[in-house]
């Protein structure tokens, strides 16, 4: 089993599907590396250099549908490989190479035809599926940086930690909606 098998599989029970078994839509994972400002961005870059963060975001995307803003998409400069690339936008001209474009989460959701969706930012997307989010999987990066950029608040007591792993100046973190 993968880091992202653990992370985001769908239960038995997780209310996303009909009465008759059928999928109402994909599981929505937030995939996110916050600082303890919740600070995620400052000038459309990242504000820290964490390698194993990088390996780890990696690790549990890869093979999966990502979905992401066209600023963030913007900021990589390319799709991601090994995964299925959704970029939502509201520019009705902007296209890219190796990319769905859609122009909102929903639409997101409802073309990709995958058990599963991955989160990857920005801030915005972050906004609309956090309502919609199964699970959280966040590396918290243990600095208070400036940023202009910052993942939404949300309630802790609505999600359960299923695990967390240490490291030295940050943790990933499982967390499931309750």
């Amino acid at each position: 089993m993968t880091v992202a098998d653990d992370a985001a599989t769908p239960g038995p029970d997780d209310g996303r599907t009909t009465p008759s078994g059928g999928t109402t839509r994909p599981r929505v994972v937030l995939v996110a590396a916050v600082a303890d400002n919740g600070v995620i961005g400052r000038g459309g870059d990242i504000p820290w250099r964490l390698p194993e963060d990088l390996r780890h975001f990696r690790e549990v995307t890869t093979g999966h549908t990502v979905v992401m803003g066209r600023v963030t998409f913007d900021s990589i400069g390319r799709p991601l490989p090994n995964r299925t690339n959704v970029v939502v936008t509201r520019d009705p001209a902007w296209t890219a190479e190796g990319v769905t474009v859609v122009r909102s989460l929903e639409e997101a959701l409802a073309s990709t035809g995958a058990e599963q969706v991955m989160v990857m930012g920005g801030a915005q997307v972050y906004e609309a599926a956090m309502p919609l989010a199964d699970v959280q999987v966040l590396t918290e990066v243990h600095q208070s940086p400036d940023g202009d950029t910052f993942y939404p608040a949300f309630d802790r007591a609505e999600w359960r930690e299923t695990r967390r792993e240490p490291h030295n100046g940050y943790d990933f973190v499982w967390l499931e909606r309750r």
